[in-house]
């Protein structure tokens, strides 16, 4: 069974940095697609990020400049890298898997328990 841990939340500033490690058990980081979706209070799930197993990644248009996914295979380790970080991207960041690279939050079937972002004015 796959688990996923995510790490590295907290609060910053706004302009501030912050990053998000998910690590993975259970099965081959290098087997999946891995996303990262975030939600805020009141509000739906939402895709931020993806990268496959090839490393071809998408990005949703709001973070788009700001924010970097990668991953370490040897680490079994996942990453989201927020620079620039606005009010707006406070959120609980989730990491997520799957088997197809996909934006949509239904097609992943693991997920971690979430990290609290907080971005202050």
């Amino acid at each position: 069974q796959v688990q996923l841990v995510e790490s590295g939340g907290g609060l910053v500033q706004a302009g501030g940095s912050l990053s998000l490690s998910c690590a993975i058990s259970g099965r081959t980081l290098s087997n999946y697609a891995m996303g990262w979706f975030r939600q805020a209070p009141g509000k739906e799930r939402e895709f931020v990020a993806a990268l496959s197993w090839n490393d071809t990644t998408y990005y949703a248009d709001s973070v788009k400049g700001r924010f970097t996914i990668s991953r370490d295979n040897t680490k079994n380790t996942m990453y989201l890298q927020m620079n620039s970080l606005k009010p707006e991207d406070t959120a609980v960041y989730y990491c997520a898997a799957t088997d197809t690279l996909s934006t949509v939050a239904l097609r992943y079937s693991s997920w971690g328990q979430g990290t609290q972002v907080t971005v202050s004015s």
